[in-house]
């Protein structure tokens, strides 16, 4: 099992900053990848930035430039660094732990969603 705890959600005015903070907990070595989704009002969960075990990283296309991911240590916190944000940016932001215990058990975990709201 891993237990993930995101923080960092709030208001901010277009074109300001945020840093979102996942801290994982429990199995974190089973972990190979984790990521940053976000789902608006209405709208399906989507990607925004992910990050695997190896450091290679994948952002979407509307925030590629803006945000970035890291992490600090092996899985011990994932960051997302939101800058030069915009009103289309609010959502509630989930962090996401993708396991691997073997070929036929592939857990995900998900945070429990940190809301942030970007005002014009």
């Amino acid at each position: 099992q891993v237990q993930l705890v995101e923080s960092g959600g709030g208001f901010v005015q277009a074109g300001g900053s945020l840093r979102l903070s996942c801290a994982a907990s429990g199995n974190i070595n089973s972990i190979s990848a984790m990521g940053w989704y976000r789902q608006a009002p209405g709208e399906q969960r989507t990607a925004v930035a992910i990050i695997t075990k190896d450091g290679r990283t994948n952002y979407a296309g509307s925030v590629k430039g803006r945000f970035t991911i890291s992490r600090d240590g092996v899985w011990n916190t994932v960051y997302l660094q939101m800058n030069k944000m915009k009103p289309d940016d609010t959502a509630v932001y989930y962090c996401k732990a993708e396991a691997f215990n073997s070929d036929y058990d592939m857990p995900d975990y998900w945070g429990q969603g940190t809301q942030v709201t970007v005002t014009s």
